[in-house]
């Protein structure tokens, strides 16, 4: 007992702290609900995540026009009582196309015609862009259909020097004038380089060749339209072929540069002399010939081709 005593009086400024079970159980309790809270709120977000992007990868893939609606435009835009428009099959062709290309198509198009809202049309959720040498028109058309997206070009070649152009593109086949290039630093003479940026860096699935004006030996030509689609064809990042139309294939210079830069053997279908189906394969960097066949080859291939279709 003695021992007991000292050891109490010695121990008499100790303060002794007792926890209640209800504290203990309070604390742990929250933290299992903040732990609830959490797993909630992070399910909740993962849930939304991935019906997001369920629901944007579905958007990604518009379904196509049906084939009586194209059908129905190429047939009344073909009837037109318009003195300068495309005949049936020459519509028809572009459309197959069209409809066939993969989805979103990127469709570029040299020219205002008559046909350019039925080329929007057409086009159902793709990419179609307009390039128009007369600036006032493009801005007027686009004032008229701010849903088509037109660009003016300043075209710099007359239709009578094509000989002295097509010369100096032959003699810079290796540098400026090269097949596979970014056309936006080109300086060949025959190259469209004002267009915006961006435009540079699309990979253009269907291009058609209809502008610009071509009659007569003052007018501009389609020389550079030509060569820029050859270009942009062959220049591609990704995916393989381009299709490539001309109109006004009866001429000499949609005819001339045609063989030189979208090439005969490329010719698949010429149709009653007005329009020219080219199919036009990516090349690679170190590529500095246009066609596989030499110009007279080629030249004669193409002939060979417009007679025989």
């Amino acid at each position: 007992m003695k021992s007991n005593n000292n050891n109490n009086n010695g121990n008499g400024n100790t303060k002794l702290i007792l926890l209640h079970p209800y504290i203990q159980k309070q604390g742990t309790s929250n933290r299992v609900w903040l732990l609830a809270v959490l797993t909630f709120f992070t399910v909740a977000f993962l849930l939304t995540l991935i019906y997001t992007r369920d629901a944007l990868a579905g958007a990604a893939v518009p379904p196509p026009l049906p084939t009586s609606v194209i059908s129905t435009l190429v047939h009344y835009a073909s009837r037109s009582n318009e003195s300068f428009h495309m005949t049936h099959p020459e519509l028809k062709s572009i459309s197959d196309v069209l409809r066939k290309c993969s989805h979103p198509c990127n469709f570029l198009v040299f020219g205002l015609t008559h046909e350019t809202l039925l080329w929007k049309a057409l086009n159902y959720h793709g990419r179609t862009v307009v390039v128009e040498e007369n600036r006032y028109y493009a801005a007027y058309f686009e004032e008229l259909h701010p849903d088509i997206d037109v660009f003016d070009v300043q075209y710099t070649t007359r239709a009578g020097e094509m000989d002295e152009l097509l010369a100096s593109a032959r003699e810079l086949a290796r540098q400026e004038c090269r097949p596979v290039q970014n056309l936006l630093f080109s300086e060949c003479r025959l190259a469209i380089n004002d267009l915006p940026n961006h435009m540079y860096d699309v990979d253009w699935d269907v291009i058609l060749v209809d502008g610009p004006r071509g009659e007569g030996t003052e007018a501009p030509g389609r020389m550079m339209s030509i060569f820029t689609a050859g270009v942009l064809a062959r220049s591609k990042k990704v995916g393989g072929k381009t299709h490539v139309f001309v109109h006004d294939y009866y001429r000499d210079v949609e005819q001339i540069c045609g063989d030189e830069f979208l090439c005969g053997e490329n010719l698949v279908e010429a149709i009653n002399g007005m329009l020219a189906h080219f199919v036009v394969e990516r090349m690679e960097k170190d590529s500095f010939q246009f066609c596989r066949e030499q110009n007279g080859t080629a030249a004669a291939a193409a002939a060979a081709a417009r007679s025989g279709l």
